[in-house]
């Protein structure tokens, strides 16, 4: 198994180049001004931020805004998604989307996993109330609830187990749609907190599994310098070890706490970032 700090040095490949970075906050900023909306938070949620994109990987662009306070008043709501279509820019892939911020604040009433995912990314981009929205964990962690959590990234590794796995054959990045979810739920198990975004923090949970450590070191290579959706012969200890561990968090889950706190205080924090 390699250290932390190797692993840590692996990529070669940058997350986001200056040229993305300076094509994403322009879009940002052209979404914006067409939507009439004040962009609050952007911030990368695919395999950039997991820290293992392949040479391909599209930029998986997720950002929370807000309209003008006027617009909430509407007798009938107003949708609360910003869909794009894929777009194809001299830096690759642009996959844009966004969440209304009523919707993000009801999703994390709910503990909604994806908005811890988005605070704690690693790659933020420019936006208008980036730096508050992000320092706001002291509101929204007791929101968290382990037992919906852990539930919710159980789902992903089984659904995706059941999508991919029945063939001699998987593609390398599905491996990595399998694995993160289920290590996400063993650090929810072991800690019962928010787990990190970033692999190579989930990978020390196998501190004392070495054979399945150097299986994901070489998926993690591979991936490098591969086009992502190359398939490649399934790995009997990756699959045992995904199928045992799927098995023994399902029970495990039963077990674990949810989160019990005034919701209340939500509704102040909405009227804050509408100027109320």
């Amino acid at each position: 198994m390699g250290s932390d700090s190797q692993r840590l040095a692996m990529p070669n490949i940058p997350p986001v180049s200056m040229e993305a970075k300076a094509l994403i906050e322009t879009r940002l900023a052209t979404i914006a001004n067409e939507h009439q909306v004040n962009i609050i938070y952007a911030c990368e949620s695919g395999s950039r931020a997991w820290g293992f994109p392949s040479p391909d990987s599209d930029y998986d662009v997720r950002f929370i805004y807000a309209h003008p306070w006027a617009w909430y008043l509407a007798l009938e709501e107003g949708g609360d998604v910003i869909e794009l279509p894929i777009e194809d820019s001299p830096a690759g892939l642009l996959d844009l989307g966004g969440w209304d911020l009523r919707k993000t604040l009801r999703l994390l009433r709910k503990s909604t996993p994806v908005i811890w995912e988005w605070l704690q990314s690693p790659i933020v981009y420019q936006a208008g109330q980036t730096n508050r929205f992000r320092e706001l964990h002291g509101v929204f962690d007791p929101f968290y609830s382990p037992i919906s959590a852990c539930h919710h990234y159980l789902s992903i590794c089984r659904n995706t187990m059941e999508r991919e796995l029945g063939g001699s054959q998987v593609k390398i990045k599905k491996y990595f749609y399998m694995l993160r979810p289920l290590l996400a739920a063993m650090w929810i198990e072991r800690y019962q907190t928010v787990p990190p975004m970033e692999l190579v923090q989930l990978l020390r949970l196998l501190g004392g599994q070495p054979e399945i450590t150097n299986c994901i070191d070489g998926l993690m290579e591979r991936k490098q310098h591969t086009d992502e959706q190359f398939p490649i012969a399934r790995i009997p200890e990756l699959d045992d070890f995904l199928m045992r561990e799927l098995d023994r968090l399902q029970e495990a889950a039963k077990l674990l706490p949810s989160a019990k706190v005034d919701k209340t205080g939500l509704d102040k924090l909405f009227q804050e970032f509408l100027g109320l």
